[in-house]
């Protein structure tokens, strides 16, 4: 593959002498450095992307001759903390709430666990699809991941990881807590105590002056103790089922279940948790993974993971001890991942918190899980989670809607229904489709993928 490559001209001189000396500085660093290395546009992103932050710097400010000073608007995050013990005793079944905000979901015989994120898990009777049920709440502080075996929940809440007893859904019990297994879930931006959480944020809108040679490189402050700055470029128990063995979870979970095993994903690691006794689970190991790590999908023996920078692929012979066997890269973006038989599908999405540009499905051949094969890129608007059930294909393109898929030929995937729902996940499951929206939580019949037939929405509130 032939990368482009970017050079930049000089500075024009009208730029260059009214920039401060700092500026001046830091627009030559960048541009030597640019031109000097001539390195792909995949490793020069950062590069471009400070340069671009620079620049808008010089959009907002405004000096004087005799007193330099820059005018800054800023938003303003002070953190709210709480004690890791008074977080921890918040633990507690509730009765139902209305659903505020659809977080990640999870299918459990006739259950759905929804999470609401950082507040905890929607119970749902799902018995009857055209009806379902939201019949209780498990508080659980900082909870975001879920995965169910047997009788057990496994959930995380802030740092910790929680074993529930959900035999009696109305009153689930606390079976274990694994403190400290996701240190990077403490907010890294903030200085805090040992003991203490981030739980929320309070935000503010401000205008200040500072001194144009601050020690300030890209419009963020982190100078003052618990406060965070950034610059703005603009004014502006089943009632009525048995429970199955295993779940099954969405495209952006984090947490899969294979046998005797919970595998989680965090920042850019994969931690491993046996749970022969499921009650009782045990961290085993732990692997870094040398990546912004965002999603986890188990298969057929192996884990698909998808990162910010693209697809791996770790084999679970040894369960207690998965080795990569291959990968695929793609440029910076967000990539969740599902596979079916040998093929693979990710879509990756641009414009967001993992960088990059591209909104795209690949479909990749995994029959040799050492060398994934790109089959086909097919063109998307805003793609999110999606899901894999035979030839059916589902794909969540957010504001851009819910598209049903023929995937009977890779070579050509065939959109052949649409529905207007802002849609972020999906389960597929016995010809009925979970899907998570901005406004609610849908099901749909696609026994006839054309037309598919919307069976029920919980209204989120």
């Amino acid at each position: 593959m032939v990368w482009p490559f970017v050079t930049f001209p000089p500075l024009p001189r009208s730029i260059d002498t009214k920039l401060t000396p700092m500026r001046s500085i830091l627009f030559k660093q960048l541009q030597r450095q640019i031109n000097q290395t001539r390195q792909p546009l995949a490793i020069l992103y950062k590069l471009l992307i400070s340069a671009f932050i620079a620049a808008a710097l010089l959009s907002v400010s405004s000096c004087r001759k005799d007193e330099c000073k820059d005018t800054m608007r800023y938003t303003i995050y002070t953190p709210v903390f709480a004690s890791a013990a008074e977080v921890r005793a918040r633990f507690k079944s509730e009765a139902p709430r209305p659903i505020e905000a659809a977080g990640k979901i999870y299918l459990y015989g006739n259950y759905i666990f929804l999470n609401e994120l950082n507040e905890g898990i929607h119970i749902i009777d799902n018995s009857n699809p055209e009806a379902p049920d939201n019949f209780a709440f498990i508080n659980i502080p900082g909870n975001v991941d879920m995965a169910v075996k047997g009788h057990v929940l496994y959930a995380d809440s802030y740092m910790d990881l929680l074993a529930i007893d959900i035999s009696d859904p109305h009153q689930v019990k606390e079976l274990k807590r694994l403190k400290d297994v996701y240190p990077q879930r403490v907010y890294e931006y903030f200085r805090a105590t040992s003991d203490s959480i981030v739980i929320d944020y309070l935000t503010r809108d401000t205008v200040v002056e500072i001194p144009c040679h601050r020690d300030l490189l890209f419009g963020g402050q982190f100078n003052s103790p618990g406060v965070f700055a950034l610059s703005s470029s603009s004014d502006g128990g089943n009632k009525s089922g048995a429970m199955a063995a295993l779940g099954k979870g969405g495209s952006m979970a984090r947490f899969a279940l294979l046998n005797d095993y919970l595998y989680t994903v965090d920042y850019s690691r994969l931690n491993i948790f046996g749970i022969q006794n499921p009650a009782s689970p045990e961290k085993q190991d732990e692997l870094y993974l040398f990546d912004v790590v965002e999603t986890i999908f188990p298969y057929r023996g192996n884990l698909f993971i998808g990162s910010q920078s693209g697809m791996y692929i770790y084999s679970l012979q040894n369960p207690a001890h998965p080795v990569r066997k291959g990968a695929f890269g793609h440029i910076r973006s967000c990539d969740p991942v599902v596979a079916e038989d040998s093929t693979a599908y990710v879509t990756l999405r641009g414009g967001s918190a993992c960088g990059g540009f591209t909104n795209q499905l690949d479909v990749l051949n995994i029959s040799d899980l050492s060398n994934p094969i790109l089959i086909k890129s097919y063109p998307m608007s805003s793609p999110y989670g999606l899901g894999i059930d035979g030839e059916h294909l589902f794909v969540c393109e957010g504001s851009n809607g819910l598209k049903f898929l023929d995937a009977s030929d890779p070579q050509n995937i065939t959109s052949v229904a649409q529905v207007p729902v802002e849609a972020f996940d999906v389960i597929p499951h016995n010809k009925v489709l979970l899907v998570t929206a901005k406004d609610g939580l849908y099901q749909y019949d696609y026994s006839n993928l054309h037309a598919p037939r919307l069976l029920s929405k919980l209204v989120i509130n």
